[in-house]
């Protein structure tokens, strides 16, 4: 027998499922607000979302992934027209202002919420996490992102993005600043409450960071007192040099978006052997989460009838929309015919070479073919069949590639979520591949990542863990590291 690890006999992984949504139409698949069985477009109502948290929460989902952009996606036709028409990713609601009334609606989900680096100062953030960490009793993740659109840039002041390294260097010292507030500022037991002595907190056990660095200058102390689990779970999506060298280092969680296994499998390896001999982190405790979009049927054919049906609904110009967005390419500078895998540009050719090297042979990729590529799923895969087929699929990703999970995109909101509850997890759980509860019911997103009840801190390998400041410790004992 082999197993999902690809190891003969060894013992399954349990996976990690969340959740991927964003406060927008569609998402991943532009377009498909326009079904009429789709809800998407109720994402500017607290319904929408608590629905939705009690609805995973109650299939054990272990989290809610919300991506976010601070742009407008602008790039194709040089405009942001098409974008606007189609609803790709346009509007888009503030994703931390929801998080409080899903937590007030359920007990063990988890919430990941996507933050930039680059255009938020971290003293700031520091506070609004800390506060929803303690609201949500210890519930929030945070995914880490340095951005990727011009077009926000120039709404923050900036003419275009930083370089992508420099953005990296900058988020390096982001995340020391952010340890220093929420592991060194204040000692675990610094809150007393001393109603004899009229002390609520004792200055002793609270102190400045005094952090000057290239980017930062925060003195400190942070503002908000310790929360459940000091430090969000810390979530990441970057596979460039740059960005695996960062994973390795702070990620709890690395998000991976591509359409096959063996595209992702040698970025998974890099990234885990970079934090064995680089940062002396165990790799198996990085977990992996890939993007995968199920169309999901009692049949084969059900299934294919679906996508079908979704396809019909899904939008062209929406999709390009992205694709611009994405890559940086504005695909109309091209011909309706023309095949892209021929034309000068390096960018172009390789981008789409990616797309076509695992698609039936003979197709020719005009700027249409990549939109249909897209239109459902965005940049992952679509699985396309009955549960046992999607988790065939799901296995062999695991097994090739390396991954821990997935996050599940929608094409119809909220039904494929329940498609994928009433389908595909009894199927995963006879398979041995998902739990039956949470690991740590009512407790924190870091317990039950890790399955391990008591764990609300960053592991002790991870660097997060050197900034800790543990009750009974001295300030002169325990320094901020720089």
């Amino acid at each position: 027998m082999t197993s999902s690890d690809g190891a003969p006999g060894a013992k399954k992984k349990n996976w990690v499922l969340n959740a991927f949504v964003m406060m927008c139409s569609g998402h991943q698949s532009p377009g498909l607000w326009r079904h009429p069985d789709d809800q998407s477009h109720r994402f500017d109502e607290i319904s929408h979302w608590t629905e939705l948290a009690q609805l995973l929460e109650e299939a054990k989902f272990h989290g809610i992934f919300i991506a976010d952009v601070l742009g407008g996606y602008d790039v194709y036709k040089a405009s942001l027209e098409p974008a606007i028409v189609s609803g790709a990713q346009w509007p888009v609601t503030e994703p931390l202002a929801v998080i409080a009334a899903m937590a007030a609606v359920t007990k063990s989900i988890g919430f990941g919420v996507t933050v930039s680096t680059t255009y938020e100062q971290p003293y700031h953030l520091a506070r609004r996490l800390s506060t929803l960490d303690h609201l949500t009793k210890g519930r929030i993740g945070w995914n880490i992102v340095t951005s990727y659109l011009d077009s926000a840039a120039r709404n923050m002041g900036r003419t275009e993005q930083p370089d992508h390294d420099d953005r990296y260097t900058q988020a390096e010292e982001y995340l020391r600043v952010m340890y220093k507030l929420f592991q060194s500022s204040w000692r675990d037991d610094a809150v007393v409450l001393d109603r004899a002595t009229g002390t609520y907190t004792d200055p002793s056990r609270v102190r400045p960071i005094n952090h000057n660095g290239k980017f930062f200058s925060v003195p400190g102390p942070h503002i908000v007192h310790p929360s459940p689990q000091r430090t969000p779970l810390l979530l990441q999506a970057g596979t460039s040099r740059a960005g695996k060298l960062f994973a390795a280092q702070h990620a709890e969680a690395i998000f991976l978006s591509s359409h096959t296994a063996a595209a992702s499998a040698k970025s998974v390896a890099e990234i885990r052997q970079i934090a064995r001999d680089t940062f002396k982190r165990d790799p198996t405790k990085i977990k992996v989460v890939a993007l995968v979009t199920p169309i999901l049927g009692k049949t084969e054919e059900e299934a294919k009838a679906k996508f079908e049906e979704y396809s019909e609904y899904a939008s062209t110009e929406g999709a390009l929309s992205l694709f611009g967005g994405w890559t940086g390419i504005d695909l109309d500078t091209y011909g309706d015919e023309e095949e892209l895998r021929e034309v000068a540009s390096n960018a172009v050719r390789s981008t789409v070479e990616a797309y076509a090297r695992f698609a039936p042979a003979g197709t020719k990729w005009t700027k249409h073919t990549v939109a249909r590529h897209i239109s459902i799923g965005g940049n992952g895969p679509v699985f396309i069949g009955t549960a046992s087929q999607v988790a065939d699929n799901l296995e062999a990703w695991v097994a090739e590639a390396d991954v821990d999970g997935f996050n599940f995109a929608y094409a119809l909101f909220p039904q494929s979520f329940k498609d994928i509850i009433d389908l595909l997890l009894p199927e995963l759980k006879r398979r041995g591949l998902f739990w039956d509860d949470y690991a740590a019911p009512e407790g924190t997103y870091r317990e039950n990542f890790y399955g391990t009840p008591g764990q609300k801190v960053p592991l002790d390998e991870h660097v997060a863990s050197t900034f800790h400041w543990k009750a009974g410790v001295s300030a002169e004992e325990h320094k901020i590291p720089e």
